[in-house]
C-alpha cells in the first residue's frame, strides 16, 4: 500500500514510521508539502498517487487558537478539506485526525461515542469539528476521521515544547512545585500504541470511510496523570491538585472529554490501559 505520510516530524507522525508495518511511505517535510499551499497539495498527491493520505499536521496549541483562529482554521480545517478533495481526485483514502475537543463535558461523565453530538466550546475544538465536516462533506466515503486525546509520543511536540509526560519529568528533575488541574478527566494516549491502531484499522476490510474513536483505555484527571509519571519514574515532587473550573484564562476546557473506543473494539482494535501504555513509554525512554 502507498502511503502518504502528512506531519511525520510530529510525535504521532514518528511513530507511524516506526511502526510501519511495510507499506511504501512518502513523508515530504513542510518545505515540499505546505498543508497552507493547496496548489503543493495538489502536486504532491497527484505526483505519488497514494493510496492513503494520513494527515497527522494540525494546529494543536490550544491557547493560541484563541490568538490565531484564522490561522487555525486554515490548518485544522481549510487544509483538511483540500486533502479531501484531493484523494477524491486520485481516489485515495483520507485518514485525518481529530479531537476530544469537539465534545463539551459540561455535565456529561460517560464517555463520549462516535454518534454523540460534538459542542465544542473553544476555537481549537471549533475548527477540529470544522475540519471533521469539511473533509466528510467533501469525501465522505473515502474519508476516515479518528479522534484521540491526550497524545504523547517519542517525538516532542514543538509546538508545545514537548509533551506532557516529559514536561513533567523535567520539572520533577528542576525540582519545581508543580500545580496540576484537578477537574479534567481525559484518556491520555500513547501515540505508540495509537500507531499500531491506525494500521490495524487500516487493514480491516471495508473501514473505508466514518469517525473512529481511539485512545488508551481508562480515564483520569491530568492531575492523577503527573501522580502516575513521578510514581512509575521514581521521584517524589510536590504536586498539588488544583481546580481551575476548566478554565485556561478566558478559555474553556471540556470538564469531561473521555471518549468510547465503539466502533473500533466491535472490529477487534483496542488499546491498552493509559497507566500501561505509560509505563512502557516510561521504560522506553529509559533504555533509549
Amino acid at each position: 500500500m502507498k502511503v502518504l505520510l502528512i506531519g511525520a516530524s510530529g510525535q504521532l507522525g514518528g511513530d507511524l514510521l516506526r511502526n510501519n508495518p511495510g507499506h511504501e511511505i512518502f513523508a515530504p517535510g513542510r518545505e515540499t508539502l505546505d498543508l497552507t499551499r493547496p496548489t503543493q497539495i495538489t502536486a504532491v498527491i497527484g505526483d505519488f498517487t497514494p493510496d492513503v493520505i494520513i494527515n497527522c499536521a494540525a494546529f494543536h496549541n490550544v491557547p493560541l487558537c484563541e490568538q490565531q483562529p484564522e490561522e487555525a482554521f486554515l490548518t485544522n480545517c481549510v487544509a483538511v478539506r483540500e486533502l479531501a478533495t484531493a484523494a477524491q481526485r486520485v481516489g485515495a483514502q483520507l485518514v485525518t485526525f481529530s479531537s476530544d475537543y469537539v465534545f463539551g463535558g459540561n455535565g456529561q461523565r460517560t464517555p463520549y461515542s462516535e454518534t454523540d453530538t460534538p459542542q465544542p466550546v473553544q476555537i481549537y475544538g471549533i475548527t477540529r469539528l470544522a475540519g471533521e465536516l469539511a473533509a466528510l462533506a467533501v469525501a465522505p466515503d473515502n474519508t476516515l476521521i479518528i479522534r484521540t486525546c491526550g497524545l504523547y509520543g517519542r517525538n516532542r511536540s514543538k509546538s508545545k515544547h514537548g509533551n506532557f509526560v516529559d514536561q513533567r519529568l523535567a520539572e520533577a528533575v528542576a525540582g519545581l512545585r508543580i500545580e496540576m488541574s484537578c477537574e479534567q478527566t481525559v484518556a491520555p494516549t500513547c501515540c505508540d500504541d495509537l500507531s499500531r491502531a491506525v494500521f490495524a484499522l487500516l487493514e480491516r476490510p471495508g473501514v473505508s470511510h466514518g469517525i473512529f474513536h481511539l485512545t488508551n483505555e481508562g480515564e483520569c484527571s491530568w492531575y492523577e496523570f503527573a501522580c502516575a509519571i513521578f510514581e512509575l519514574s521514581g521521584y517524589r515532587p510536590d504536586v498539588t491538585p488544583v481546580d481551575r473550573g476548566g478554565l485556561s484564562g478566558t478559555m474553556r476546557r471540556p470538564l469531561y472529554s473521555v471518549l468510547a473506543n465503539t466502533r473500533a473494539r466491535k472490529l477487534g482494535i483496542t488499546l491498552r490501559p493509559w497507566r500501561e501504555a505509560l509505563r512502557a513509554y516510561l521504560q522506553a525512554k529509559r533504555t533509549s
